[in-house]
Order: C-alpha cells, then sequence, then structure tokens
C-alpha cells in the first residue's frame, strides 16, 4: 500500500482557548492535513519565532509559508465537510470582507492570549 506524503501542515496555538476548540473540530473531520502546535519544537519548521506564528494562523502548503485568512482557505479546502467554505470565501467579493474580519478577529485574539 502507498500512502501519500502530507503536504499541507497547519501550525495554530492550542494555549489559545478558542482557536483550540475550532481546530480540534477541524481535526475531528475527515481531512489531509497535519497539526502543528507552535507552542511545541515543531513549530521551528518555519523558521518563525512563537510570537509570530501566535498572530495568526500558518499553513505549510507544498513547502511555502501562507498566513491568515489565506491559511484558513487551504484548510477549508482540505477538509471536504468544509469544502464550501472555500468556494465562497475564494471569491474575490467575499474574499475581501473575510480577510479584514479575520485580522481583526486573530488581533484581539492574540492580544487577549498575549497579555493574559
Amino acid at each position: 500500500m502507498n500512502k501519500k506524503k502530507i503536504e499541507v501542515k497547519v501550525f495554530f496555538n492550542e494555549s489559545c482557548e478558542i482557536c483550540k476548540k475550532e481546530i480540534d473540530i477541524y481535526k475531528k473531520m475527515k481531512n489531509k492535513l497535519e497539526w502543528f502546535d507552535i507552542n511545541n519544537k515543531e513549530a521551528l519548521l518555519t523558521n518563525l519565532n512563537k510570537d509570530q506564528l501566535s498572530r495568526r494562523l500558518h499553513v505549510l502548503n507544498e513547502g511555502k509559508l501562507v498566513k491568515g485568512a489565506k491559511a484558513f482557505l487551504i484548510v477549508w479546502s482540505n477538509i471536504p465537510k468544509l469544502n464550501f467554505l472555500y468556494k465562497v470565501f475564494s471569491l474575490p467579493i467575499f474574499y475581501h470582507f473575510f480577510a479584514i474580519f479575520y485580522e481583526i478577529i486573530a488581533f484581539a485574539l492574540y492580544l487577549k492570549n498575549k497579555y493574559r
């Protein structure tokens, strides 16, 4: 049996309660993703420090590091049950608003977790 190598690695902050809850839901769904808590040494795969990684969701996709809203699109495109989110939010008119909304929420979560 020939297993296909996982090409998408997701870096998330498990110490962020909201982030962890969302990622735990994704992990339970059928997906082709490999999950890494940024608080562990595996996060060194990105060449970014913990503070940089905790600012946004990061995905290593075929050797390229992608962050923020684009990273979420990659995650959703690799989870069959959530592929509809990828299709909707990758449309330019929706992506623009999604990216702005994501940055606001991500920054608020970053500050909440940094100063707790």
